[in-house]
């Protein structure tokens, strides 16, 4: 079988995947140079792109199934990580956010959040992924979410509440997928249902929610009275940023929203803001073609796994890439609270591109593999 593989290796490698994600890559390089071309982010992206496809291609290559086993060493240590980064000193803070690890020399910083959510794939995948005869039951549902709520725990205390959103969407897609019983499936809906609007009233009144949590959800909920220099100021010059663009989008550097520093972190949370400036409505358009063309090969990638552990962590995988991607686009068009989410593959940030290519890694070891026993 070992020889199968070799034979298949250079053949079956997802070498569409590949391109399409560096391609992403290469489109967010230039966004990022436009909205801070007097910056060295777009330089530290392309060292970037080259850590992460050596690390793409080690996974691709690996035998996932080898590194489900080992899933709770990988899930102790990521936990490890997020306790780390909570302790002054090792932690750097920023923005009023611990997040990161500063690494020494060049290397810069990296965010453990980032990556941790591939050993929570690997963990849910290696729980719900072994052969069943019947649906889920509560059982199995409250294992899942404890394997999720001590890391989203742990990102909490960072604070780092966008991050931590981020994390949801790989159990929902497990659970999903695992043939839960419907009365779950209601209840869970439910409960979002009358929780939602129960929790923004019970957090005002507690003070839980207060200051910009608070505001930026506000400024959602009724933007005609939100406060354009203040708690609004974010959502309102993205706003204003993406409008600029037009069809086919503003050349005009010398009174552009990022240039002239109008537009906040243009070059992290706001770079589809940027892309819509500089390439307008078709180069938007274009790039989230690019996106579906990508997960939509994931998909194929799933659907062709040789096994129910393989087609869980490929999804999972999807599903927090979707979820990210229309959580960052619904930032920069107004729609949705500004939580500081990056937009995978494109913003600048070599944590969140290595975790998202490590990730795709997986899903080209599992196409690799789909004829091995």
């Amino acid at each position: 079988m070992v020889e199968v593989l070799k034979k298949k290796t250079f053949r079956d490698f997802d070498w569409l995947v590949a391109a399409v994600a560096i391609l992403i890559v290469a489109f967010g390089i230039w966004q990022i140079h436009n909205a801070v071309p007097a910056e060295t982010y777009w330089q530290k992206q392309i060292l970037g792109l080259v850590v992460a496809l050596v690390a793409m291609v080690a996974i691709a290559f690996s035998d996932y199934r080898r590194l489900v086993e080992l899933a709770p060493i990988f899930y102790l240590l990521g936990l490890i990580l997020l306790i780390l980064v909570l302790i002054p000193g090792i932690g750097v803070k920023v923005n009023g956010q611990q997040c990161w690890i500063q690494l020494p020399g060049p290397l810069g910083r990296f965010q453990p959040s980032e990556f941790v959510k591939i050993p929570v794939v690997l963990m849910l995948a290696k729980v719900f992924g072994m052969h069943r005869t019947g649906a889920l039951g509560w059982k199995e549902f409250a294992k899942g979410c404890l394997i999720l709520a001590i890391p989203i725990g742990l990102i909490l205390l960072e604070p780092d509440t966008g991050q931590a959103l981020t994390y949801l969407p790989l159990l929902a897609i497990v659970i999903f997928l695992s043939s839960i019983k419907m009365r779950i499936v209601a209840a869970v809906l439910a409960a979002c249902i009358v929780g939602a609007p129960l929790a923004y009233v019970v957090g005002v009144k507690t003070g839980i929610l207060s200051g910009y949590k608070l505001e930026r959800i506000n400024v959602i909920l009724d933007p005609e009275s939100a406060d354009r220099r203040g708690f609004g100021y974010h959502t309102y010059q993205s706003m204003v940023t993406v409008g600029a663009g037009g069809i086919i989008g503003s050349r005009d550097t010398e009174f552009s929203q990022s240039s002239l520093k109008f537009l906040p972190e243009p070059q992290t949370d706001f770079i589809f803001a940027v892309t819509a400036e500089t390439t307008g409505f078709v180069g938007c358009l274009l790039l989230l073609a690019a996106y579906a063309v990508l997960l939509t090969r994931l998909i194929t990638d799933a659907r062709r796994s040789r096994d129910r552990t393989g087609m869980l962590v490929i999804m999972a995988i999807v599903g927090g890439l979707i979820f990210q991607i229309g959580l960052n686009v619904g930032m920069a068009v107004g729609l949705l609270p500004v939580i500081g989410v990056p937009l995978p593959l494109m913003s600048a940030g070599l944590s969140s591109m290595l975790a998202t290519f490590i990730a795709i890694g997986f899903a080209i070891s599992v196409q690799l593999r789909r004829f091995v026993n």
